[in-house]
This record gives C-alpha cells, structure tokens and sequence, in this order.
C-alpha cells in the first residue's frame, strides 16, 4: 500500500488529527446567500442557515474546534444551534458530534451514519472506534427528508454509494444553495472510501443529479476546497468520469491493480486536479478497487 494511500484513509477517518495544532485553527464564515453561510477551519467544510426558526448547521469538524466554531456562528447570530446534519460518518465531519448535542443540538443523518459511527470501522490502515452514544444522530432517515425552516425549504437526499454508503446531499431551494459533503472535492480527485462502500460510480452519478436540478447560478458547497457554481462541478464530473473510464478499461483488459496504477492514467490531469491530499495513484487505486 502507498504511504500516500494510508495518510489519505487516516486523514478521512480519523476522529482528530493527533498531529495538528487545533489552537491555530481559524474558523471563518464566508456569506453565500441571504441567511446563508459556509465556514471553513479544518475539515470538511461547514454549512450554515440562520434565520427566524433558528441555527440549521451542516457537519461539525472536530471536537477540538467546537467553541471555534460556536464563536464563528455566534458572530452571525445570538441563536443556538438547533440542528446538525452530517453529510456522512468521517470524524472530519461529525467529531463535533458529541459536544453539539450536549449542547442541545438535534443530530440528524442517514441511517447509515448511525449504523456505521456505531462500530467499530475497519479501514485500510486504521481502526476508528465507535462514537460515544452522545454523538450518534438521533433522527435518522432512508431516502429524504425535508426540514421547512428559516423560510426555505432544506431538502436532505440520500444517494447511491458514492463517497461513503451514507453520503447525503442537502439542497436549499429556495436560498439555491447545495452542500454535497464530500461527494465533491472542488479543485481534487474524489476519496472514494471503499471500505464505506463507496464506489467512483456513485460519485460520477451523485454530480450528474445535482446537475440536473441546478442553474448556473448555484452555489455549491464542497466538502473541500472553495465555494463552487455549476461550472466547477461539471468540470469535475467530467475528469472524474473520463478518468474512471480509463481505469475500468484497463481493467477490462485484464490488468491489475498495481499495473493499471503504473499506467498512469490520470497523468495529464495531475497538474490540475492531483495537488489535493489525493493523488493519482492513490485515486487511480481506489477507482479501481470500486469498480465492479
């Protein structure tokens, strides 16, 4: 296995970065509609909905960073925050878990979610043990659900592995903002996480979904790198999906893993899209391990 494969997994799921310096984390708030928020610090990035029902979040980062971003938030608005959804189970998007709900926060996701932050998780390189009872969502869902709050209408849809087996995407209707977790990588190569289930399929078919019901005047938040339109994530699918097409091809003909790696195959797309903690050959790996 490549050493760059094993930072990636370790990265993914662990509950905290041992290594990382939490105190200089800064937790910022970028506007990105009318009562409409992403904050950024270390992690997948956070969406924010503030308004008359009260504070609505998306994913929590790690433990460590609660209170910052309590502070962001409170610097937005005086309410409590009164939901969190999690787009998927990584401890980079739910290690805030434990302290949002004992704090009073509603902990909503897939059932998927749930079932996995349950157990032990076995990864390529790394066990991550169950969360404690207190960071398990609470409300749990199969295919949708739909929250009418702050004036909008958040709908929260399930989709096919892709990711993770309990990737959720969340659609502002009315505010025309998503948040794709980490289905979307903006400017990088997808982690495809197969030891969740996840599948490159899935992802190239979760973007062709958003596509369909949004405008080019969308705002899209990814579960990392920067706020991102229509026109970004098209260019991602589109990479995504040429380069699985290479992969599934190679592997079609026979050849294996670390041959199809060899190949090289997403060679001239590195410059662009492999800068990210995913590399080719850790991408390239993963596709190939998806793929059916």
């Amino acid at each position: 296995m490549k050493a760059g494969f094993a930072a990636v997994v370790a990265l993914a799921a662990s509950p905290a970065l041992a290594q990382q310096d939490f105190s200089k984390v800064e937790v910022k708030a970028e506007k990105v509609a009318e009562g409409l928020y992403m904050l950024t610090g270390s992690g997948g990035n956070i969406g924010l909905s503030v308004g008359k029902s009260g504070t609505y979040v998306i994913d929590d980062q790690y433990a460590p960073l609660t209170e910052k971003i309590l502070a962001a938030i409170r610097a937005i608005t005086p309410d409590p925050v009164r939901f969190v959804v999690n787009t998927h189970w990584h401890g980079d998007h739910t290690g805030g878990n434990e302290n949002m709900g004992k704090a009073g926060a509603l902990l909503v996701a897939h059932e998927n979610v749930r079932r996995r932050m349950s157990v032990e998780q076995l990864g390529a390189v790394r066990k991550t043990p169950p969360s404690p009872e207190a960071a398990l969502p609470v409300v749990t869902f199969t295919d949708a659900v739909t929250f009418h709050w702050n004036g909008d209408e958040i709908r929260v849809y399930h989709v096919p592995p892709a990711h993770t087996d309990g990737d959720s995407i969340i659609h502002f209707v009315k505010g025309d903002v998503v948040h794709m977790g980490d289905i979307f990588f903006n400017g990088g190569y997808p982690f495809i996480d197969t030891s969740s289930g996840g599948r490159v399929d899935g992802v190239i078919e979760a973007a062709d979904r958003v596509l369909a019901g949004i405008g080019d005047g969308t705002r899209i938040i990814p579960g990392h790198g920067p706020l991102a339109r229509k026109a970004d994530l098209q260019a991602y699918r589109d990479v995504v999906k040429t380069l699985r097409d290479r992969i599934a091809k190679l592997k079609a003909e026979g050849k294996s893993r670390d041959e199809v790696i060899a190949a090289k195959p997403t060679a001239d797309h590195d410059a662009k899209w492999g800068g990210g903690f995913m590399k080719g050959d850790a991408f390239t790996g993963l596709a190939y391990d998806s793929l059916k």
